[in-house]
């Protein structure tokens, strides 16, 4: 394990004691965005004409108040218009753009870098897919250097913010001095279906869309990083693959529809919960670490009853999951970016002090459980 220095009286031994050390990648600015409409539960339900008990009451005891969608245009009889897959491809695109560009640029401004000094960008989505990645449009659009690295992780789901964050950590880790940004811009919008049904209700009354980006750099021989305020160094990785539940969540063909559909099996929240202690314990095995020496939990805002059941198993506290309950509250499930942006929240809230450490959770299709390690 990697454990935080004490720091010597003399500035000199700091950094010779650094420099001595493997460089590891610290998570140096956030940034989020959301676009579209800002539109309540209740809102959402008469503007889609909702009348079915059953489905009121799925939106209704979501724990989400309010999110931001791009809702499709009206017909003349007032109704919304139904969107064919290359509608929704092309609402996936203008979406990602927008809000990824947003979010890219707010993420930099915290980091206290420009355009100018990303050298690898990652980009994550779910909500539809392109060619030439997500990346490339972006690059275009900011008129980032057309150096600079590049990489799309696309179909992961929520889970899948972790798995860039392993990547690119790794990638700056390589690279020390050098900024890489993970970005995860997903327009769940684009993969709605209006068709009255129980189960695209479900995933009607849980996502929204949203953006956001993290900043890594490595510390490097020639950064000086004495008196500097710093983020979180990221330490290891854990995942866990819960294959007899591969299909508990996934994106199918719709051939009624001729158009993707999403479909959440209602027992993957227990089932999510029940692995939850597995990957935890093999993520701090060999770090002389405790669950109680963990003191900043974000856990991805999966929906209500997901992380109750994680709650449950870890035995956490309401508090230690007060940022994943605010983002679910305030925007749903926005996705792989779900993490990102409790963590903008917990930075905001400056409670972490040095020495302190952190776990980061996402859950998404495959089952998967992804944790990730931090210190500040």
């Amino acid at each position: 394990m990697t454990t935080a220095l004490d720091l010597p009286a003399e500035i000199d031994d700091v950094r010779a004691a650094r420099d001595s050390l493997p460089a590891i990648s610290r998570i140096v600015g956030v940034g989020t965005a959301v676009a579209g409409t800002r539109i309540s539960q209740p809102e959402l339900l008469d503007v889609l004409g909702v009348e079915n008990p059953k489905v009121r009451s799925v939106f209704l005891n979501s724990a989400i108040e309010r999110r931001h969608l791009t809702l499709p245009p009206l017909n003349a009889d007032g109704a919304r218009r139904p969107e064919s897959q290359g509608d929704l491809l092309d609402k996936h695109t203008a979406l990602a753009v927008e809000m990824g560009a947003q979010a890219l640029e707010a993420c930099l401004k915290s980091a206290g870098a420009s355009l100018s000094d990303l050298r690898h960008l990652c980009c994550v989505t779910s909500t539809g897919f392109l060619t030439p990645g997500l990346s490339a449009l972006i690059i275009r659009e900011l008129g980032i250097d057309r150096h600079c690295g590049r990489a799309d992780i696309v179909g992961m789901g929520c889970n899948a913010g972790l798995n860039a964050l392993n990547v690119v950590s790794g990638w700056s880790a390589a690279h020390p001095g050098e900024l890489a940004v993970v970005l995860c811009t997903e327009a769940c919008s684009a993969a709605y279906a209006l068709d009255g049904t129980m189960r695209t209700a479900v995933v009607n009354s849980l996502f929204g869309d949203g953006a956001a980006a993290l900043a890594l750099r490595a510390d490097g021989p020639d950064t000086d990083t004495v008196d500097v305020p710093q983020g979180p160094r990221v330490l290891k990785f854990a995942s866990l693959i819960i294959t007899e539940a591969l299909d508990a969540m996934r994106y199918d063909w719709d051939r009624d529809l001729g158009r993707f559909s999403f479909f959440l099996d209602p027992d993957i929240p227990y089932v999510v919960g029940a692995h939850a202690e597995i990957v935890v314990d093999r993520l701090l095995v060999g770090t002389g670490l405790r669950r109680a020496d963990i003191g900043h939990w974000l856990v991805h805002s999966g929906g209500k009853k997901v992380i109750d059941a994680v709650v449950i198993n870890l035995g956490l506290s309401r508090y230690d999951v007060r940022h994943t309950t605010g983002v679910l509250r305030d925007h749903g499930n926005v996705s792989s970016g779900s993490v990102l942006f409790s963590y903008e929240r917990l930075v905001a809230e400056d409670v972490a002090r040095p020495g302190e450490y952190g776990v980061l959770m996402t859950m998404g299709p495959g089952s998967t459980i992804e944790t990730a390690l931090v210190q500040w």
